[in-house]
């Protein structure tokens, strides 16, 4: 049995805790987005659409693998969360499971995550961040917009018709950011 690994980084508020999908303290952050994809989009050839939640060990999620877990956690709760985990390109994580508590939304806590995401990314000196989101999260696609993510689809089409909406992301390099 894989241990969860757990390492924190103290901020203003909240903490930063980086650690496994298995983690206890994550166990509400998972079952509340099973809630959420099971009421945005219903079943999928008659199988709940949270169903996609374990569609990946947890491992992926662990340095062991090359991926990463983290939550947001406030007064001992966790208000947020994300993950990346190694892509088929070997210069190249996708991000997964970026969500909100629904009674800490409106705080800039995604854009937290995402931007701690990608700095773990280029702690790792990996340069590219993929990731998918559906066509019923109006609010996730309007934050990678907002975060420089590029969107790998037409914007002014029918995104139901798409299905899983794609961006990509390079981030700097640390040649980038030499005058």
């Amino acid at each position: 049995m894989l241990q969860i690994y757990r390492r924190e980084v103290p901020t203003a508020s909240p903490n930063i805790l980086y650690t496994s999908p298995t983690d206890p303290l994550a166990a509400p952050m998972v079952a509340e987005l099973s809630r959420e994809y099971d009421e945005r989009y219903g079943l999928n050839n008659g199988i709940p659409s949270s169903v996609e939640l374990s569609r990946y060990p947890s491992r992926r999620f662990q340095p062991v693998d090359g991926g990463t877990f983290l939550l947001l956690v406030e007064n001992g709760r966790a208000v947020a969360a994300g993950a990346f985990m190694r892509a088929d390109a070997p210069d190249t994580v996708e991000v997964k499971r970026v969500w909100t508590h629904s009674a800490h939304r409106r705080r800039g806590l995604a854009r937290q995550v995402m931007v701690e995401l990608e700095a773990e990314a280029a702690r790792r000196a990996i340069p590219s961040i993929v990731l998918t989101t559906g066509p019923r999260q109006p609010e996730a696609v309007a934050l990678y917009v907002a975060l420089g993510y590029e969107p790998q689809f037409d914007l002014d089409a029918e995104w139901e018709s798409i299905g899983y909406l794609e961006f990509r992301k390079r981030l700097p390099s640390s040649d980038d950011e030499r005058p």
